[in-house]
């Protein structure tokens, strides 16, 4: 059964006051209904400011990221999009007209970039709402339904989560995004979800739904015209409203229209920044490295910036290698993400240096970086504090020799063709040089060992 999935993505803008009020936009750190004013919780008589700059600025940045065009020398309108609900205290919700169409993110067309307002936070159990939030600018992204299973939904929300990322524009907090998503499966009914907040529900909540609607085809019921509510704890969808129709949209009288000019969309183009995906393909041509590599480098900015800095300074694809493994390893382990790292480029490079030239092993290495990205210090500082100091030939040597004579069961059976019997040596080996040694010297040399005593032992016979 052919299907069809498109998504309307809200995220709140990064901006110190509301849409169309001086308020702060603070709203978790107040207590509730605290930071409000007559505008934002529409008492009578109250004007609305003229929209947040920063705040349109925002969306147009967001938009050309997007590979939108901006709506340029036409008047944007502000709307009043009514509808009855306990979290809007005018009875309807501020939503731009578009402000940049036409784009494409993954293979997804972008219908449409809007600027809106968030409503409050209803609670229905409580039966209260919170206006702290009620105004705050967010960015409306709306997609034609080009996604055609729960998986191609779920690569582009990655992909859109990460753009919004780079560009900076939006709240860094978890719990900013919510999405709703139409689905209909052959040509049949769309349904909406709403309550969605991350990439995770919007795959779990499109799975169910898909598998629901095909349930009810199968039976030859009706899939009614309705708005659902995603459960995220049970990962269902359950009925919440019959779909709105008509929202019932007229701009709003009290605020002027704006005009964007094409000038100011360059000065914004020109500083922004380059999007995850085409930053991607120029990190694979440029540093000559892998398209695996490049994927994990730009999945956060931070990172990316810093392979970049990395990378003028030593062979790109030993720091491309160690960026995708070693460094995501240790970040992941231990919680962290490419944001929170304290150490420089230039400690990092070093690192990498004293592995190229086989000063410390690749394993070696990775304890340092731990300490590293812990402390920030000189590699060689970390090298000596981890007591790793370079082993030398004749320290091996005499530590293999050791390992050998004292472990005569598995050189036996090694001799009899057991492999796993040189993994054993090798263990005994890296214990008596504390781990100073590089495992790939060690196999080398027991090898050499082993099969000059097994050649003795053959001329005696």
């Amino acid at each position: 059964m052919k299907m069809k999935i498109g998504f309307e993505v809200h995220e709140q803008l990064a901006t110190k006051r509301k849409l169309c009020c001086d308020c702060p936009t603070n709203y978790r750190d107040a207590p509730p209904n605290t930071n409000v004013c007559p505008i934002c919780t529409a008492m009578p008589g109250a004007k609305p400011m003229p929209p947040n700059e920063r705040a349109v600025d925002a969306v147009i940045e967001i938009a050309l990221m997007l590979g939108c065009d901006v709506v340029i020398d036409q008047p944007i309108y502000i709307q009043r999009k009514h509808y009855d609900y306990p979290d809007l205290p005018a009875g309807y919700q501020h939503s731009s007209t578009p402000i940049g169409v036409n784009g494409e993110l993954v293979g997804v067309k972008i219908r449409e970039v809007h600027l809106e307002e968030d409503p409050g936070a209803y609670d229905p159990v409580a039966g209260t709402v919170d206006f702290n939030r009620s105004g705050i600018p967010l960015v409306e992204i709306v997609t034609e339904p080009d996604m055609h299973s729960p998986e191609e939904a779920r690569r582009f929300m990655r992909q859109l989560m990460l753009v919004l990322d780079y560009s900076g524009k939006v709240r860094p907090e978890a719990g900013t995004l919510r999405a709703d998503t139409n689905i209909s499966i052959e040509g049949g009914t769309r349904v909406e979800i709403k309550n969605i907040n991350s990439t995770k529900g919007a795959y779990h909540a499109i799975k169910f739904e898909v598998m629901r609607q095909k349930g009810l085809i199968d039976r030859g019921e009706v899939i009614l015209y309705e708005t659902r509510a995603y459960l995220e704890s049970q990962m269902i969808t359950i009925p919440m409203r019959m779909k709105v129709v008509d929202f019932h949209v007229i701009p709003d009288p009290d605020i002027f229209p704006f005009i964007i000019d094409r000038a100011h969309v360059e000065a914004i183009r020109k500083r922004m920044v380059e999007t995850p995906h085409l930053r991607e393909r120029r990190l694979v041509k440029q540093y000559q490295i892998s398209q695996a590599a490049a994927g994990v480098i730009v999945s956060e900015r931070e990172l990316a910036d810093l392979f970049e800095a990395v990378a003028k300074q030593i062979d790109p694809k030993l720091t491309a290698t160690w960026f995708r493994t070693r460094l995501k390893k240790v970040l992941n382990y231990m919680k962290l993400r490419a944001a929170d790292i304290k150490f420089t480029p230039k400690q990092f490079a070093g690192l990498l240096q004293m592995v190229k030239l086989k000063r410390v092993t690749p394993e070696q290495g990775e304890l340092v970086l731990r300490e590293l990205v812990k402390k920030p210090a000189e590699p060689e500082k970390l090298l000596r504090k981890l007591g790793l100091a370079p082993l030398k030939r004749a320290e091996l040597e005499a530590a293999v020799v050791k390992a050998i004579k004292e472990n005569p069961k598995a050189v036996k059976d090694y001799l009899k063709g057991r492999k796993e019997a040189l993994n054993f040596l090798a263990g005994k080996v890296m214990k008596l040089t504390r781990g100073r040694a590089d495992p790939r010297r060690i196999t080398k040399l027991l090898r050499a060992k082993l099969r000059s005593s097994k050649r003795r032992k053959k001329k005696r016979a």
